[in-house]
């Protein structure tokens, strides 16, 4: 490995060697082009820039004031307005589950998308388990805008991400200004400030420099500062003349809440006492759990953390023209991360009794372990059995290096040789316990179990070190390294009016490491010489017998694609792509054998995909429509149902993407309708036909604003329609459409003061929950989207 991450170095000091010569200027597109969209030059994904109308795959471009239109409270609120992404943006800052046009999410996170920061990926796989890249990510004013290609294209542009890329362009310093704003939430506790500035020191040296702090308990009431800490970013480019190099720097240290599947009746109504859009299980009466660490010593988890990354990236980039039309690009990175992710989930909502006898037999009960009523009985009500999702991230760290050498033969032909290389660490210890909580919102209480003889089965409401109630299944530990190497070619050229591209990708990588699962022993955790009832089975992590892992794989990827400009307006495109991803920690929960060595078709999972489309552009309208297929092959584990898949999927469907101009008003919108279906299971062929789970058959964005002469006015739709829960077709959530408003108003020249609302009308949309079908109580654990919250921001602009 280390040998690995010098050849890494090696290749990052030699571009920057080899680079010395041009700066290629962002050419400027027509302002009237630029409002259509389709002329806009965009670099992610592309062997070259290239604007939308030119280009043969579906690509789009979001400025950050338009993201701001709809309103987001979180980075994966704002790849809702991304078209053909499904982005369940339900577990506060970061955890959310993402797909792209029909491909699955069996599990959590993004398996088939790559959520990129300038250019390279913010964690090579965007499944990893409590390691979801966009934890990892912040949206702030330093980000210019957000590019994204979706369907095949990707599967040749980056490695591990067949379905597309979100990538997240920084602002450099091309135009001296910066600003300052506040945003304060009027119905919710929050305060955010965000800043940025950017300049030339010199004719050739500029810089930009930004980033936010904030604190406050969130959009959800979870009785303490849930949401606290901050981001800072900063880059310096040096332009030449053929060419620039550009170091940048990055540190995130930010505390947020983890929103898990809580309870609420099936079609979404809230339970009384708990309110399904405003509420969480999170109390200020909960905030610390006792467990064995990673090395099995006695320690505490501090619920307040919710989900802190703390990282620290160092990277830089350069791009030169050399002679004899070549060109040479390099991007590197490296990152330090590590942090925590704590929350808490209802494994179980029964009544009171149900519960306890299930715990401590026959007659037992439950009492209030602590709060106002600590030591009374809590009679036969609703309860839950609560289980912590207690994560130590020890070293998610990655080193990651993307060269790419351009061969120009004429303004019409080019080919482009890459190299892509990274080391992406996965490093962390689960450290679950078990409780018993009231089921109520608003500083629940945790509650003891009691025997009918009297005996305390719990401690302050903890009745188990570990998770016995899923089989001990959660106590972990593992230390693995996973290397990607992936050379790769695009040629690309045009006969008149019709461009062709080819690109053929090559992944292989190694998995190295070890892990260990759950062992129990009798452990005095609180040190009182006393062994209770929980002590004397305590879950620790089985380091005397750990597991190796050592495998390698490897798959190549190909996307040919065509597009013929029928005239300046008007293009039409196809493309037929073969991608594939390769699968990390997941397959540790079952998949990696005794030798260390994992099969082939669980090793990769390989994705088809076929896209035809067309562009047009009239006065102040443009229309981007694609029609695409896909199969698709999955292995995957999910932790919460402790269940493996062994699928491949089919889908097919329609995304537009469309935008219109009239006098003051600016129309934005997307669409995609997908008719996704399982079409063979190794484990439940039962499921074959089915629909898979949260698969929608229509996804929305729309925005409309009004520009006045001080301002600005809006309203966006965010929706979908109904979608079942689970794969087995049971239990179906109602479609929903959430609206947003914003006014923004300029007090001065540079002075600017808004009124955001999100989900206006106070809209219940469930996007996913544990529950196939409707259990006798009515009563599922899923995830809702935030009710109404209101939020002022006054912004300073400079210059």
């Amino acid at each position: 490995m280390t040998t690995h991450k010098h050849a890494l170095y090696t290749l990052s000091a030699l571009a920057l060697a080899i680079s010395h010569n041009l700066y290629a200027e962002e050419q400027q597109a027509p302002q009237e082009a630029k409002k259509t969209g389709l002329e806009t030059i965009v670099v992610t994904g592309v062997p070259r820039r290239t604007t939308i109308m030119a280009s043969s795959s579906s690509v789009s471009s979001v400025s950050l004031a338009e993201i701001e239109v709809s309103t987001p409270r979180s980075t994966a609120e704002a790849f809702r307005t991304i078209p053909g992404v499904r982005s369940e943006s339900t577990g506060g800052e970061g955890n959310a589950n993402i797909a792209v046009r029909g491909l699955p999410v069996a599990s959590g996170g993004a398996k088939f998308l790559q959520l990129q920061e300038d250019g390279l990926p913010v964690m090579q796989f965007g499944d990893i388990a409590f390691g979801n890249a966009d934890i990892f990510m912040r949206l702030d004013s330093t980000v210019q805008s957000v590019e994204s290609i979706r369907g095949g294209s990707a599967s040749t542009a980056a490695s591990d991400a067949p379905g597309g890329i979100i990538n997240f362009i920084s602002k450099t310093g091309e135009n001296e200004s910066g600003s300052v704003s506040t945003t304060v939430g009027l119905d919710y506790d929050s305060i955010r400030t965000d800043f940025e500035y950017g300049t030339y020191l010199s004719d050739s040296v500029r810089y930009h420099i930004g980033g936010f702090i904030r604190q406050g308990e969130g959009p959800r009431e979870t009785g303490y500062t849930s949401n606290k800490g901050g981001q800072i970013k900063a880059n310096l480019t040096k332009e030449f003349d053929t060419g620039y190099v550009r170091v940048y720097f990055k540190h995130l240290d930010d505390k947020s809440v983890g929103y898990l599947p809580m309870p609420m009746y099936s079609n979404g109504d809230s339970i009384p006492g708990f309110d399904a859009q405003s509420d969480t299980p999170h109390s200020a009466l909960f905030t610390q759990t006792l467990r064995l660490n990673g090395d099995n010593q006695i320690s505490t988890g501090d619920m307040t953390n919710g989900m802190n990354p703390e990282v620290t990236s160092l990277g830089f980039e350069a791009a030169f023209d050399l002679e004899n039309d070549w060109r040479i690009e390099n991007r590197f990175r490296k990152s330090s991360v590590s942090g925590n992710f704590i929350s808490l989930i209802p494994a179980e909502v029964a009544s009171a009794s149900s519960i306890a006898s299930s715990i401590a037999g026959d007659g037992a009960s439950l009492i209030y372990a602590n709060g106002g009523s600590a030591g009374q009985n809590y009679g036969d009500n609703l309860a839950m059995r609560i289980h912590t999702f207690d994560v130590t991230l020890n070293d998610m760290g990655s080193i990651v290096n993307d060269l790419k050498l351009t061969k120009s033969f004429s303004d019409d032909t080019s080919v482009t040789f890459g190299y892509f290389a990274s080391s992406q660490s996965i490093d962390m210890s689960w450290l679950w316990n078990s409780y018993v909580m009231e089921l109520k919102g608003d500083n629940a209480a945790l509650l003891d179990v009691v025997a009918a003889n009297g005996d305390n089965y719990s401690e302050n409401g903890l009745y188990a070190y570990g998770t016995p109630y899923w089989g001990n299944c959660c106590q972990r530990n593992y230390d693995t390294e996973y290397e990607t190497r992936a050379p790769y070619i695009n040629v690309a050229t045009k006969f008149g009016d019709l461009s062709i591209d080819a690109s053929a990708r090559y992944d292989s990588g190694e998995a190295r490491g070890n892990y260990a699962g759950a062992v129990t022993s009798t452990v005095d955790m609180n040190n009182d010489g006393v062994i209770s009832i929980p002590e004397q089975n305590v879950a620790g992590i089985d380091n005397a017998n750990p597991s190796i892992v050592n495998y390698d794989w490897n798959y190549s990827s190909y996307s040919v694609g065509a597009n013929y400009q029928i005239d300046p307006s008007f293009a039409t495109f196809a493309r037929l792509s073969k991608g594939g991803r390769a699968n990390a920690d997941r397959l540790l929960f079952g998949k990696v054998q005794a030798d260390g060595s994992v099969a082939k078709e669980d090793a990769i999972d390989e994705v088809n995909q076929y896209e035809i489309g067309v562009k047009k552009r009239f006065d102040s309208l443009s229309i981007f429509a694609t029609a695409f297929y896909a199969e698709t092959e999955e292995q995957n584990f999910e932790a919460t149902s402790q269940k493996f898949f062994d699928r491949e999927y089919e889908a097919k469907g329609i995304e537009i993407e469309s935008t219109y101009f009239i006098d003051a008003w600016d129309f934005r919108g997307n669409l995609t309708w997908t008719d996704a279906e399982i079409a063979k299971d190794a484990l439940s062929p039962e499921l074959v036909g089915n629909t898979p789970r949260r698969q929608a058959d229509l996804i929305y964005s729309l925005m409309a604003r009004y520009n006045f002469d001080k301002g600005s006015a809006g309203l966006s739709f965010i929706g979908t329609t109904d979608a079942y829960a689970q794969d087995n077709n049971d239990l179906k959530f109602d479609g929903y459409t959430q609206v947003n408003g914003f006014v923004s108003y300029d007090l001065s020249e540079n002075l600017n003061l808004s009124l955001n609302v999100n989900n206006l009308f106070d809209t219940v949309g469930i996007t996913e929950a544990e529950e196939g079908s409707v259990p006798d109580n009515d009563i599922i654990r899923a995830r809702t989207i935030n009710g109404r919250t209101t939020s002022l921001t006054l912004k300073y602009l400079f210059n």
